[in-house]
């Protein structure tokens, strides 16, 4: 079963790009185990609303908000491999 990782940033933010950086990272590290999504806020207001979504980046992972800016990759990882644990039991 793979873990849903979704980031969310906007055109005008400056942290977004380190942000979707680490996502990429961790993507490469998980492979397929990692089903990765950058999704821009202007362009996904259905999700912004979903979520309810007030600032950028956004870290959500199988369908809940991990992280709000963004956290280093290790910080990341971390959280997925929880995430993993979690949906193994």
């Amino acid at each position: 079963m793979s873990i849903k990782l979704e980031v969310f940033t906007s055109k005008t933010c400056p942290h977004c790009p380190s942000a979707v950086t680490v996502a990429q990272k961790v993507k490469e590290q998980l492979g397929d185990e990692l089903d990765f999504q950058h999704l821009d806020v202007d362009e996904n207001i259905d999700k912004v609303r979903q979520y309810q979504l007030m600032s950028v980046p956004t870290i959500v992972i199988d369908g809940k908000i991990a992280f709000i800016g963004a956290p280093s990759e290790e910080e990341l990882l971390q959280s997925i491999k929880k995430r993993q644990l979690l949906n193994s039991q």
